[in-house]
C-alpha cells in the first residue's frame, strides 16, 4: 500500500476512527487510569517512570496489632480514597478525578491547620487505650498526664496521648505527599498502544 492508498483509506474510514476518538476512547482511556491508579494504592506508590513509594504511615511501624495495623499506607477498611478514583467521559477527553475532601493533601502533601475541640481529647484518649492495651480505668482524670504504666507505649499511643494532653487550641499537621493522582509515562504508554490497536483493526492492518 502506498501514501495515496493509505490517505484514501483513511478517508474512507474517516467516520469510524473520528468515532472512535470521540466516543470510545475516552471511555476505554478513563477506565484504563481509574485501574492505573488504583493499582498505586496497591504498590504503595506512585507509578511514573517507575514506582516512587509513599512514606510509610506511622501507624505501620507502630506495631499495632489491631485491624488497621493490618491495612498499608493510606487503605481501610473502608478504602474510601481508593473507592472514590472516578473517569467522566466526554467527546475526545476524560475527565479523572477523586472529589475526597483530603484527597488533595495526600496527592500533593502539606500542612493543615487543626482545632483541638474536647470532642477531639475525648477521641484521643480512646484511641490512645485502644492502641496502648490500656483500660480506661488505667486513664482515669487522676491519671491523666501522669505515667499510670511502666509498660512501654508505642509511637502510635504516644501520640493519640499528646493529643489528648496538649494546652494548644490549634495544631498544624504535616502531610507527607503520597500522589497517587497525576501525569504517568507508563499509563500514556499503555493508552497510545490501544489507540494504535483499535486504529489498526478499523483499518484492518
Amino acid at each position: 500500500m502506498d501514501i495515496k492508498d493509505f490517505a484514501k483509506l483513511i478517508e474512507q474510514k474517516h467516520k469510524e476512527l473520528d468515532e472512535m476518538i470521540r466516543r470510545k476512547m475516552p471511555v476505554v482511556a478513563g477506565r484504563m487510569a481509574k485501574d492505573h491508579f488504583q493499582n498505586n494504592f496497591r504498590l504503595g506508590g506512585f507509578v511514573n517512570g517507575g514506582l516512587h513509594p509513599w512514606p510509610k504511615s506511622k501507624r505501620l511501624s507502630s506495631g499495632r496489632t489491631d485491624a488497621a495495623g493490618n491495612y498499608d499506607t493510606l487503605l481501610s477498611g473502608r478504602n474510601h480514597l481508593f473507592k472514590s478514583i472516578k473517569y467522566i467521559p466526554s467527546d475526545y477527553r476524560v475527565k479523572i478525578s477523586n472529589d475526597v475532601i483530603y484527597a488533595p493533601i495526600h496527592n500533593w502533601g502539606g500542612s493543615v491547620s487543626v482545632t483541638v475541640t474536647d470532642r477531639m481529647r475525648r477521641f484521643a484518649w480512646a484511641k490512645y487505650r485502644e492502641t496502648s492495651g490500656e483500660t480506661k480505668k488505667n486513664t482515669g482524670k487522676k491519671s491523666r498526664g501522669k505515667a499510670t504504666s511502666k509498660r512501654p507505649t508505642n509511637p502510635q499511643a504516644q501520640m493519640w496521648k499528646g493529643l489528648a494532653l496538649t494546652k494548644k487550641k490549634k495544631l498544624n499537621i504535616h502531610i507527607p505527599q503520597r500522589q497517587f493522582l497525576g501525569d504517568s509515562e507508563e499509563l500514556n504508554e499503555k493508552i497510545e498502544k490501544r489507540i494504535e490497536k483499535e486504529i489498526r483493526t478499523i483499518l484492518n492492518l
